[in-house]
């Protein structure tokens, strides 16, 4: 078989391949994100495509798209299934898989990121990741989204009565949803796709996303307030198909467990120096920026994990283990 091999360097500035219905040729893997290419979650997908390409040199092609050229995260998760792409990254709606994913979205759980690695390694690949087997896809690796700050137009948030009311876009997350209706905001879901228009318009108060997002979505040029809640540690997870994942030669396979583990710590590394660096970048957009009172917020969150501990089949041990593996 011919392998033609792409320009990776090509596709990350300009994306510009046609993508059809039909599957990719065997040589040829597909890596798509629909976050924004200079977000974190972008740069981690692209740092992944650049280093698998470097990895299995000329015997496969590497193509890498962002911003949502193949689709959303719903979109991408099917075409992993169908295998018309072979690899992206899915966050929040993992929950829609397995409601035992729900677990990063309790407010407060993961206290640093030294934490997320023990659940991963405790929790996320030895209890979750065959749960999302058992469901068509492979989770291969957790990586870096990011502590979930809030932004809006109207007002600081300092505790959870400041949200009431407001229009806050969240994922199409039940438990987001939950969350922030516990907190008194009338929470809906939305494509991140769409969001920058939405706050531009007014149709949405506000939204949540690691710092990482807001700033690489440009939501600074659209919102007045960053609120500094640290709500959630949203993970994002490295995915094939199952089927896929089966199907893909030994030696991509190799050389993506490798990259995979290495793209991991960077995107740690990465997430943490942002949180150091974004915020004196929004406030120099004319951001005002504010620290929430954390305890009020924690204490509104209870509701939550009582929810969460009745409705998801061993959620209170998968909370309590979680929370033990902290330092």
């Amino acid at each position: 078989m011919k392998h033609v091999k792409l320009s990776l360097s090509a596709a990350l500035l300009a994306c510009t391949v046609s993508f059809g219905a039909a599957p990719a040729q065997a040589d040829t893997v597909i890596v798509a994100v629909g976050a924004a290419a200079n977000s974190l979650q972008g740069r981690s997908a692209a740092k992944f495509a650049e280093d698998l390409q470097a990895a299995v040199g000329s015997a496969h092609a590497i193509e890498f798209y962002a911003d949502g050229q193949l689709g959303d995260e719903k979109e991408l998760m099917q075409k992993l299934r169908l295998g018309t792409v072979h690899f992206t990254l899915i966050s929040s709606i993992m929950t829609n898989v397995a409601p035992e994913f729900a677990l990063f979205d309790m407010p407060f759980l993961v206290q640093d990121r030294a934490h997320l690695k023990a659940i991963d390694a405790e929790i996320v690949q030895g209890e979750l990741a065959p749960k999302a087997e058992a469901a068509g896809l492979k989770v291969l690796s957790t990586w870096e989204n990011g502590f979930r700050q809030i932004t809006n137009s109207t007002r600081p948030i300092n505790t959870p009565a400041d949200l009431a009311g407001l229009k806050i876009r969240t994922p199409s997350s039940e438990w987001r949803l939950a969350m922030f209706k516990e907190w008194g905001a009338n929470p809906t879901p939305m494509s991140f796709s769409e969001v920058f228009v939405a706050l531009q318009t007014g149709t949405m108060d506000g939204q949540e996303n690691p710092l990482t997002n807001i700033t690489g979505a440009n939501f600074q040029e659209v919102q007045k307030y960053l609120s500094l809640t640290g709500h959630v540690y949203s993970p994002t997870y490295l995915t094939s198909g199952a089927d896929t994942w089966s199907a893909l030669p030994d030696d991509v396979k190799a050389a993506v467990t490798q990259v995979a583990a290495a793209v991991q710590e960077w995107s740690l590394a990465e997430g943490e120096k942002a949180d150091n660096e974004l915020v004196d970048k929004v406030k120099a957009a004319g951001m005002e920026v504010n620290v929430a009172d954390k305890a009020a917020f924690i204490a509104a969150s209870a509701p939550v994990y009582e929810a969460f501990s009745a409705q998801v089949p061993g959620g209170a041990d998968l909370v309590a283990r979680a929370q033990a593996l902290a330092k």
